[in-house]
């Protein structure tokens, strides 16, 4: 019965099927009571096949809830969701948490049968990956696959995301790469693999001895970071910037002054962004976030007293024109991105523009400081992507 109950108070039980609470006096005998005089024979006998072809629907519907939304299992359990379903389909019996969760791990293995068939019928793949570390200080290694099926659509398939508590070696990622490769039955299929530049990443490729490609977009990421911490007075305006985000993104006063400033201007309320060490183009929204509301941004300051300083004209002028050097390299990191197509062929044109549009930016009148950037970006550019025809 406790299948089907959970204790609640030390003499109140709630039935998981329906919600209803019982009194509980140390047995089960009205527990049973209950779920034989009202679940027990919808559940093995009293079903018509509508109603189990219904159930079944509604099953699939949670399940795919689940995995989309990422709930957990014990949603089940929660009663204002067991109302809700309650009252949307009152014949619903709602699976325990158990069953829910042998549903998710059926799906994902039906899932998973179903991709392996599709990387089956291809004749080469190629690979993109990456290791990161959690929030926790947990490490994870990504696998993704990539292949142009039959009515020539371009497909992916990540073929796992593991824990990595190992160390970090080339031999150890290698010999994870080397297992995922063999259960997917593609080890002779890859005709290239896409990685960051880690000194490990490179060694392990040469370890698997596979086609390697240094991910572009990830080189441009280093080279516009590097660019942009090696210039003191650059570096200055962001700690700058980041103090005055984190002043209005941790105080409530701030925060909503700030708000009030924009609706009296006619404005939409917009929040500032932060800028994440890792991510250049953190950096360049952040700023760019600052010139938009360069307005609202002065007057909540002046009515807030708080004595974090904004920036001068003359430092506006220098970010205005740091972010006109930067949106070349912001537009060409979003395309490299994306998901839907090829970006390989697109590499080399996208580099080109991005040194003519700086070569054109150098012939502007602009600051000292930005133009020295500028030179520093195109130096980066070329030192990093020396392989290619930039």
């Amino acid at each position: 019965m406790w299948e089907h109950f959970d204790l609640i108070s030390p003499n109140k039980v709630r039935c998981l099927l329906c919600s209803k609470e019982l009194g509980y006096n140390n047995n089960t005998s009205s527990m049973l009571r209950h779920y034989r005089a009202l679940h027990e024979n919808r559940e093995e006998t009293g079903a018509s096949p509508s109603q189990a072809t219904r159930k079944q629907e509604l099953d699939e519907a949670l399940v795919s809830m689940i995995v989309k939304d990422t709930q957990p299992f014990t949603i089940v359990d929660d009663v204002g969701f067991r109302t809700f379903v309650s009252k949307l389909d009152p014949n619903y019996v709602l699976p325990t948490r158990q069953a829910l969760k042998a549903m998710v791990e059926a799906k994902y293995e039906s899932a998973k049968e179903h991709a392996k068939a599709k990387v089956e019928k291809v004749a080469a793949v190629s690979l993109t990956s990456d290791m990161w570390t959690s929030i926790n200080m947990d490490a994870y290694l990504a696998v993704t696959c990539h292949f142009v099926e039959e009515n020539k659509k371009l497909s992916s398939v990540l073929l796992g995301v593991q824990a990595f508590p190992q160390s970090h070696t080339a031999e150890n990622i290698a010999c994870v790469k080397a297992s995922l490769m063999e259960e997917w039955g593609i080890s002779g299929k890859v005709t290239c693999m896409v990685t960051d530049g880690a000194p490990n990443m490179v060694a392990c490729m040469r370890e698997l001895k596979l086609r390697h490609h240094i991910c572009v977009a990830h080189t441009l990421n280093l080279a516009v970071k590097r660019a942009l911490d090696q210039h003191p007075v650059l570096s200055g305006l962001r700690a700058k910037a980041r103090k005055l985000v984190g002043c209005f993104r941790s105080s409530t006063t701030a925060k909503e002054k700030l708000t009030q400033v924009q609706l009296q201007l006619g404005m939409q309320a917009t929040k500032l962004m932060q800028e994440v060490e890792t991510r250049w183009n953190s950096t360049y929204l952040m700023l760019q976030r600052l010139v938009e509301l360069r307005e609202p941004v002065g007057a909540a300051l002046a009515g807030l007293h708080t004595g974090i300083p904004f920036f001068t004209a003359s430092e506006f002028d220098i970010v205005v024109a740091c972010l006109s050097l930067l949106s070349p390299f912001y537009d060409a990191t979003t395309e490299l991105s994306a998901e839907e197509h090829v970006s390989a062929s697109k590499v080399i044109p996208l580099l080109k523009m991005i040194e003519k549009a700086l070569q054109e930016e150098d012939t502007k009148s602009a600051p000292a400081v930005a133009v020295e950037i500028g030179e520093q970006l195109i130096r980066q550019l070329r030192e990093k992507l020396h392989m290619l025809p930039c």
